[in-house]
């Protein structure tokens, strides 16, 4: 779906892209990754054709992307930043169906696709549908510029960032929202973010760049478990990786049915590293385990946490 072959792009005397190649297939999660300045907002502006790159090609659905027009590029892609960019003096109605609207849709496929819309990202139509962005939090805002790339039924969505003003219990939210989506919909997503812990959560595959250079593409478990360098090592965080390796598991590889333990269970559906925490704060070597019903169907313990992944 998205090829970059030996892309470069430089401005003035600063390189920020340095020979990229990558290809990005229909339906993946892709989540770009770099400390600041390593050229992850780069990538994607030079996609949607933000900014034109200096040398190398990029391939879109097909065709090379100075083949399309900007402004045709652009309604086929998707965009969710950080600062959001809602227009202010719109309704939220308005604000996600800008799209469709230059799209030439029907008034009444407009309404019907922000209602869908609206209702996929928990923000209730008939109370939330006619207010103003001020009259939103920050998070329903996220939510509401996330609907908007979403308006046009784009072949990518492109997201800079987009929660990273957020409070931790909201970003928290909007990613468990934006795994969701993307299952439900099968969409090509390219994610930028800094925070690896949010790569890791997220991503089908990450990129890692520096200094406008891939350094490493894999499986978040890959980047893990085999850093093709030093720099891999220090990004992730060579001292919790066995922690951030829990966090891709989840309780129902490890349960061990039919046996019981006091307390409040965990969900089936935890990772490892929540049932970690748990484990800690409750000082005890087991908990109970319940299913998507609530029903219990028998506990994780302390010891099966280090042993190899089933």
């Amino acid at each position: 779906m998205i090829i970059f072959e030996h892309v470069g792009k430089a401005f003035a005397d600063v390189v920020a892209i340095d020979d990229l190649s990558l290809t990005i297939a229909e339906g993946e999660f892709v989540v770009v990754i770099g400390r600041s300045g390593s050229g992850k907002s780069t990538t994607l502006k030079l996609l949607n054709r933000l900014v034109e790159h200096d040398s190398g090609r990029i391939v879109f659905a097909g065709d090379e992307i100075r083949r399309f027009k900007p402004e045709e590029l652009r309604r086929r892609m998707g965009y969710a930043i950080q600062s959001i960019g809602l227009f202010p003096h719109w309704t939220v109605e308005q604000n996600i169906g800008t799209v469709p609207e230059l799209l030439g849709w029907p008034r009444a496929r407009i309404r019907d696709r922000v209602t869908e819309l609206m209702e996929l990202l928990d923000l209730a139509p008939e109370t939330y549908r006619g207010r103003y962005p001020h009259q939103l939090s920050g998070g329903q805002q996220q939510r509401v510029g996330v609907a908007r790339a979403l308006a046009g039924d784009p072949a990518v969505l492109l997201m800079d960032e987009p929660f990273g003003s957020l409070d931790p219990v909201t970003r928290e939210t909007l990613q468990q929202e934006i795994v969701r989506i993307h299952k439900a919909s099968g969409k090509t997503i390219l994610f930028v973010t800094h925070d690896i812990d949010e790569a890791l959560r997220l991503a089908t595959r990450i990129v890692l760049l520096d200094r406008g250079r891939v350094v490493q593409v894999g499986t978040a478990r890959e980047i893990l478990e085999q850093p093709a360098t030093d720099f891999v090592s220090d990004f992730v965080g060579r001292g919790d990786i066995g922690i951030k390796l829990l966090g891709l598991d989840t309780v129902a590889a490890f349960v061990r049915r039919g046996e019981s333990a006091a307390g409040d269970p965990i969900a089936i559906s935890a990772s490892l590293r929540e049932a970690l925490s748990m484990l800690v704060a409750r000082r005890v070597d087991r908990l109970p385990v319940a299913d998507d019903d609530g029903r219990l169907v028998g506990v994780i313990a302390l010891a099966d946490l280090a042993k190899p992944r089933p």
